[in-house]
């Protein structure tokens, strides 16, 4: 899969619409990512969040959409609000990082299942859609809303591994999802 090229279509669930992320969202980034409770978890993000730091990371991301290197989905709520919640990524397997996947949501939209809703929808596209033979995935190992939305999807806990977070130095858990287990009890494919 290493210089895999993707496409980043619109996908829906029951309650969101996963549209793919344009430079036009920088203010809703602007004012809902910058919170310690998303950042501290998170790599490479500078912190303080500069005020640009929204359109620098849209020119980025908008790029890698339009050059197939990664996908990256705004989560819009389809009973409201009509702007983005957040934000969920996905990219072709990269040896030797173990890694293919990251989200980000609003507190204010956590703990009612959206991201775990937005997380099945993403690897059913890429396991069934796209047939990649499975996830590497990974989180801090403080952020346990991360490692459980990968526990409901039957993913394996692998290994563990010192990293550095916005917050400091810290663990990654790196959790592998295989195709054939994900497909074996999902037989069927979401209907958008």
């Amino acid at each position: 899969m290493i210089g895999a090229s993707m496409e980043t279509p619109v996908l829906r669930t029951p309650r969101l619409v996963l549209r793919p992320l344009a430079p036009s969202d920088a203010p809703v980034v602007q004012r809902r990512f910058p919170r310690w409770e998303i950042v501290q978890h998170l790599v490479r993000v500078p912190w303080p969040y500069p005020a640009d730091g929204a359109e620098t990371f849209l020119a980025g991301a908008t790029e890698e959409i339009r050059t197939g290197f990664k996908a990256h989905w705004a989560l819009i709520p389809r009973d409201g609000p009509d702007e983005l919640i957040g934000i969920i990524s996905l990219w072709p397997e990269r040896p030797p990082e173990r890694d293919q996947r990251g989200f980000w949501l609003d507190p204010e939209f956590q703990g009612q299942g959206l991201m775990s809703e937005a997380a099945d929808r993403v690897t059913d596209h890429a396991l069934r859609t796209l047939g990649w033979p499975g996830l590497w995935l990974t989180n801090s190992l403080d952020n346990r809303p991360s490692a459980r939305v990968k526990e409901r999807q039957g993913a394996r806990l692998v290994d563990t591994e010192p990293a550095s977070y916005v917050r400091g130095p810290g663990t990654r858990q790196i959790w592998r999802l295989d195709a054939e287990d994900w497909l074996a009890k999902r037989p069927r494919a979401p209907r958008d």
